[in-house]
């Protein structure tokens, strides 16, 4: 079994990389301290988005983050209401990156 660092530990660690990396991030929902599941939603400029959560990868056998959705903000919205309704553990983190900046330069 993969050893876990708790969810609160997980968010102030993508909150400082951010900051150490000159971009915006927040807390938009507040999941469970201890055992809240991640959802990073990505603002880009002219108005696109995205929705990054953690899988499981049996095959790396580690957890990988995933697109789950991309779209307008709206339609990120839409699927981050959808995730809370299963599960209110979980914590939302936005971040706004440039169009040439990958994701998971941050989140890895």
């Amino acid at each position: 079994m993969e050893p876990r660092l708790t969810a609160g530990l997980r968010v102030a660690a993508l909150l400082r990389r951010a900051d150490l990396e000159g971009r915006g991030a927040y807390v938009v929902h507040r999941g469970d301290d201890t055992a809240g599941a991640l959802a990073v939603s990505v603002a880009r400029p002219g108005g696109t988005a995205e929705l990054w959560a953690q899988e499981y990868d049996l095959s790396a056998d580690r957890r990988a983050w995933v697109r789950q959705a991309e779209g307008t903000t709206r339609d990120i919205d839409a699927a981050i209401a959808r995730r809370r309704a299963a599960d209110p553990d979980l914590w939302v983190i936005e971040l706004e990156l440039p169009g040439h900046v990958a994701v998971t330069d941050l989140l890895d």
